[in-house]
């Protein structure tokens, strides 16, 4: 269920358009103010030394702008930037190959670093820590291994997961940033800003209306903006205002906190026929039709984050607030 509107993962659709909103330079960043400081801090010592920034490694919710300040390191850096994935690499010499064509100072970003196979680790390792690579020439008796020199470069790694990182790779990381979930105002800013970008006119209280929808996340403000925008042409005179942005959200199904169709169907479920919980996650995935880890990994993590689901040993408990939110009345659980 990655394709609802409201998934922080990327989509076909946001590829596009996410190229041309995405900002080049850390001034023209929006939010992330602790880890935007300190990369200017580390980008400027780099530069004035003319040596290769530290490995950095970028861990966060999927959709808060990893990709985009990877990017944004290496421009202000001034050199290129090459970019895979952890599941693209799958076998050693894939990663030689990549290495290898790397020039001095270059970035290397490896999105979804956690998913590097082992073996793939084990030759990272001397290439992050002495810009080295072992190689081993034949096989039997006759293998013999040979170390090739490669130029200083700077390991970007992403992940949503850094527990699946292993110890010894997470170790080699000199700079380690955490993304926070954006505040309504930033991604009001954000809105305005790809608005401005697109050629449509918004007002400031629509931006906040569609901020406050995101779910702190620019990439999913990026994608309402867009449904938004279509239903301003269409219905409208072409200009977002706040009357016309709750008609589109209303329509697309994305209420005041956020929450879409399914995340309603879920929570009702608990209220409804289970008198507010405790309820096991297979209950609830049986109920509504869904996979387990579907809900575990999709849709429980913002309801938590927002204070509308807890988890306990006996399972999921619904909460007051959320009950409220509903319009529902609060079952003896929930009080």
């Amino acid at each position: 269920m990655d394709d609802r509107i409201i998934s922080a993962h990327l989509m076909m659709e946001d590829q596009t358009v996410e190229l041309s909103l995405r900002p080049r330079y850390l001034a023209e960043y929006i939010g992330q103010s602790q880890a935007k400081e300190n990369l200017k801090v580390y980008i400027e010592a780099a530069k004035m030394r003319k040596e290769a920034l530290d490995h950095v490694l970028l861990y966060g919710p999927p959709g808060l702008g990893k990709t985009t300040l990877s990017n944004i390191i290496a421009n202000e850096l001034g050199v290129n930037i090459r970019t895979t994935s952890g599941p693209a690499i799958e076998r050693p010499g894939d990663l030689a190959a990549i290495l290898t064509n790397l020039q001095e100072g270059d970035v290397l970003f490896i999105d979804e670093i956690h998913r590097l196979h082992r073996t793939v680790e084990e030759v990272l390792y001397p290439a992050m820590e002495d810009f080295a690579l072992d190689i081993i020439i034949g096989k039997g008796p006759s293998a013999r291994s040979v170390r090739l020199d490669l130029p200083s470069f700077t390991l970007i790694g992403a992940t949503t997961r850094v527990g699946l990182l292993s110890a010894p790779l997470r170790d080699r990381f000199g700079v380690v940033s955490r993304l926070e979930f954006y505040t309504v105002d930033e991604l009001a800013y954000i809105v305005s800003r790809a608005s401005d970008i697109l050629q449509v006119q918004i007002v400031g209280e629509a931006a906040l209306e569609i901020g406050k929808r995101s779910r702190g996340t620019p990439r999913i403000a990026n994608r309402l903006l867009k449904r938004v925008r279509d239903f301003a042409q269409v219905k409208g005179d072409g200009i977002i205002t706040v009357d016309i942005a709750r008609v589109a959200l209303k329509h697309i199904q994305v209420d005041d906190l956020g929450l879409d169709e399914i995340d309603h169907k879920m929570l009702r479920a608990i209220v409804i026929s289970f008198q507010g919980g405790p309820v096991g996650l297979d209950t609830i995935a049986a109920t509504i039709g869904e996979e387990s880890q579907t809900i575990e990994d999709v849709y429980e993590p913002y309801l938590l984050q927002i204070g509308f689901l807890q988890r306990t040993p006996r399972g999921r408990v619904i909460t007051p607030q959320a009950c409220d939110h509903l319009g529902l009345p609060r079952p003896k659980s929930a009080d």
